[in-house]
């Protein structure tokens, strides 16, 4: 971590600074605060805006919540955020950024909506511009507007998550070797 983290508990008495920590720990609940919200709270504004975003496309999206997980777990793979992958509720066998590997999951049993997600992915992550071409393929996977609103913000918003915990080490990562697949399912068992 490059900046300690602040504290659990607002050190501080201004009753805004103290609304931003009991909203950012209800969203948590019954987890505690985790050492990303620990960083952003240095700068309270900051981390509750980012509690309000991020809130929202967690619980608020009308998208498949397993597409959007999809497509949160491949922004972590390709940007190597691991702390964003130690939370990852599931992990495929593409998680890989190997050359060998790079269309593993356009070869598999992934459905063609699944593989239109990802696609998607990554072309907003790797070069922010998206192909006609790989939009087309959201369209015939029969997404509606919303759902290609919240499947873009959802990309944009993590792959702001996954800069944040790189350039800021949060989580003591970033020197360390990222866990191979099989490491990460064992550590959520």
């Amino acid at each position: 971590m490059r900046l300690p983290y602040a504290p659990q508990t607002p050190g501080d008495s201004n009753p805004e600074t103290h609304e931003i920590y009991t909203r950012i720990a209800a969203r948590r609940t019954p987890r505690p605060l985790i050492p990303l919200d620990l960083t952003l709270l240095h700068a309270p504004p900051v981390a509750n805006g980012y509690n309000s975003f991020i809130g929202s496309l967690r619980s608020k999206t009308t998208l498949d919540p397993a597409l959007l997980e999809l497509s949160i777990i491949r922004i972590a793979v390709l940007n190597n955020a691991a702390p964003e992958l130690q939370d990852a509720r599931a992990l495929p066998s593409f998680c890989q950024t190997t050359e060998e590997s790079a269309d593993a999951w356009r070869k598999s049993c992934l459905t063609a909506r699944q593989q239109a997600v990802l696609a998607y992915t990554d072309a907003m992550t790797e070069s922010v511009a998206v192909s006609d071409d790989v939009f087309q393929q959201l369209v015939e996977v029969v997404l509606s507007d919303r759902e290609i609103v919240e499947l873009t913000t959802t990309v944009a918003g993590y792959n702001c998550v996954s800069r944040i915990l790189v350039a800021l080490d949060v989580g003591e990562n970033n020197s360390r070797e990222m866990k191979s697949v099989e490491e990460l399912v064992e550590d959520l068992l």
